[in-house]
C-alpha cells in the first residue's frame, strides 16, 4: 500500500503525464514548472524508509517510471542509461 505521501506523488505524476500529452493541441501552452516543484517538495517529504527504486526514479526524474511504480507496473519501465529499470 502506497504511503499518503506515495499516493499524492502519484497524482502529481498523473496530472503530469496527462499535462504533457494534452501540450500539443493546448493553447497557451501549460506551464510545467510548477509541476516539477510539487514534484520536487513530495520527493522531500518522503520517509527514509521509502523504497530505494521509488527514490531512483524520483531523483533521477524519471517520472514516468516513478508513476508506473506506484501504479505497481514497474515490470513494463525499461532498463535506463544507468543500468537500472
Amino acid at each position: 500500500m502506497n504511503s499518503p505521501v506515495e499516493k499524492q506523488i502519484l497524482a502529481a505524476l498523473t496530472h503530469l503525464d496527462q499535462t504533457v500529452k494534452s501540450m500539443a493541441t493546448a493553447n497557451p501552452k501549460p506551464n510545467l514548472l510548477p509541476l516539477f516543484a510539487r514534484l520536487d517538495e513530495l520527493t522531500a517529504q518522503l520517509p527514509r524508509a521509502t523504497d530505494p527504486t521509488l527514490l531512483h526514479y524520483l531523483h533521477k526524474k524519471s517520472y514516468e517510471k516513478a508513476r508506473l511504480f506506484l501504479q505497481g507496473r514497474d515490470a513494463e519501465n525499461q532498463i535506463g542509461n544507468c543500468r537500472h529499470v
